[in-house]
Order: structure tokens, then sequence, then C-alpha cells
């Protein structure tokens, strides 16, 4: 039983099994600390606790955060990327035209560009 503080540097090195492992035992020490509390435990119990909650909550922490990476990894060449992976943004700039799709000019624009083009003046001095 480990009460002391999790340091997140120690777990990254970990592999997953290792974590699941790790955050097995967190929650059933968390539970018997409960179950004293109820039974009427001392007050030294509460920080106990608090420290097991933040500890569980690294380990799931680094254990999401290594899953994403791993997703990323997996989806990196491929044509569409899940939505959770993808960048956040805003609603507007998600919707914007690519920098493709801005590019391309139509048939008839093309048409217009070429028989009535830009003129050009000249400013007599």
């Amino acid at each position: 039983m480990s009460t002391t503080k999790i340091k997140t540097t120690q777990l990254w090195g970990k592999n997953k099994d290792d974590l699941k492992k790790q955050l097995l035992d967190l929650k059933t020490e968390l539970a018997q600390l409960r179950t004293q509390k109820v039974a009427g435990g001392a007050n030294s119990k509460l920080t106990k606790i608090h420290d097991l909650r933040k500890s569980i909550a690294r380990v799931l922490t680094v254990i999401n955060a290594t899953q994403r990476s791993q997703l990323r990894i997996f989806y990196k060449n491929k044509k569409y990327l899940p939505l959770d992976l993808r960048p956040k943004k805003t609603r507007a700039m998600r919707r914007r035209l690519t920098k493709h799709e801005e590019s391309i000019i139509s048939e008839k624009q093309k048409k217009r560009q070429m028989h009535f083009p830009q003129r050009k003046y000249a400013v007599k001095n």
C-alpha cells in the first residue's frame, strides 16, 4: 500500500499493464480508506483519501494521454481523423473553405478574366 503521492514523471515511463495494475491498487486502497472512515477512523484518513483520488486522476491522465498519442500515430496518414483528434478551433473556422477550395476558379470566372482583364491606367503628372 502506497499512501504517498504519485509523481507524474514516474508514470510516463511505465507501460499500459503496469499503469492498469497501479490504478487497480489505488482504487482498492481508496475503497479500504472509505470503509475505515465510515467505521470511525482517524481524521488523517481524509487527507489520504484526497491524495489517493488525485493519484488515481494522474494515472488515468497518463493512460489517456498515451492512448491518444498512439491513436494520433495510427491515423497520421489516413484520409479521415476521428472528431476528438481534430483541432477544435471555432465552428466558423472549421466550416471555412480550405486553401485549395479558395484557389479554385470556375470556367465562367476564367473566361471573364480572359475577355475582360483588369485595366491598367497610367497617371500623368
